[in-house]
């Protein structure tokens, strides 16, 4: 019986592997080259860097809201939610599908939380993380850029290969990867969401102490024009997409955002927030595409969001 059992598992392994194909030699897509980050990403200021060096690392970049690359203003003050895909119809993940390719310089624990973050949003919305094939004309590379070091990414699909860099940990601490919340942050980025406290009605939710801000960084909390907003969700002080009450701080005792509701806390890295889902499969109409999947995707977002 046992080896009637064993032949049974042999010959269903052999009949998987003769209609599956054969996996194709994976081609070493890291190129992104210092050059190539450089032309990329257009509003990195080397000297901003040094000066957040000790920042949390979605500040440190020092790029447009500290981790927001190759953002230009056209592109900001037309959004949302995220990207108006309806103005950047281009800026969309096709079939909302994304490639990604993590680094081999990675460390096995490192990529485990790279790859949870993914399984995270995948499972709460209808985006599909597909491994790059060496086929796939776009594709996230999600690599350990060493500079411009820190948490950040670009806005929705910008076509090619297109960077994520989640810094790993070192001896100053965990940095992007001490659990899956900062990858969730910098991927929901590339799927073309904003930061929450850039809402135009930011001010009717949290009181900004513009005097606590270190000077030359006080333009990234700059809002939304009223005209370009529409929202089709109340401000979520539990958005992952949310600054801390510290970033760009001239000092720890001196707060940046405080909320202006007593109980409320922002800057939360944990997970997707029960709006951060709505907002993603709002996005890429998961709801529209069956009754079945609307009611799916709306019940992952009401019991698994924060």
């Amino acid at each position: 019986m046992m080896h009637c059992s064993g032949l049974m598992v042999i010959v269903i392994l052999v009949a998987y592997t003769l209609a599956s194909p054969l996996p194709k030699p994976m081609p070493f897509p890291e190129i992104s080259t210092l050059s190539f980050l450089q032309k990329s990403i257009v509003d990195y200021d080397r000297n901003a860097q040094l000066n957040l060096k000790q920042a949390d690392p979605e500040v440190s970049p020092g790029m447009w809201e500290g981790d927001i690359a190759g953002l230009s203003f056209d592109t900001y003050y037309t959004w949302r939610l995220g990207l108006r895909f309806e103005v950047f119809p281009e800026r969309r993940w096709k079939n909302a599908t994304v490639p990604y390719h993590i680094s081999h310089k990675y460390s096995s624990i490192d990529r485990e939380t790279i790859q949870t973050a993914l399984y995270t949003i995948g499972l709460m919305t209808c985006i599909d993380f597909v491994p790059y094939d060496g086929d796939s004309e776009d594709y996230l590379l999600i690599w350990p850029v060493e500079e411009p070091a820190g948490c950040w990414s670009f806005i929705g699909r910008t076509g090619g290969q297109q960077v994520l860099s989640l810094q790993p940990p070192d001896s100053q601490g965990p940095k992007c990867l001490g659990g899956p919340g900062k990858a969730i942050h910098e991927t929901l980025h590339a799927l073309g969401i904003f930061h929450e406290q850039s809402r135009a009605d930011r001010d009717d939710y949290v009181t900004l102490n513009r005097e606590n801000v270190i000077k030359p960084f006080l333009h990234n909390f700059a809002k939304q024009s009223l005209v370009n907003t529409t929202y089709d969700f109340e401000y979520d002080y539990a958005s992952i997409m949310h600054y801390g009450t510290h970033f760009f701080s001239a000092g720890k005792d001196k707060p940046t955002l405080v909320p202006k509701r007593r109980d409320a806390r922002i800057g939360q890295r944990d997970g997707l927030s029960r709006t951060d889902c709505y907002k993603v499969n709002k996005l890429y109409g998961c709801f529209e595409r069956s009754p079945y999947e609307k009611l799916k995707y709306e019940s992952f977002c009401d019991i698994l969001g924060l």
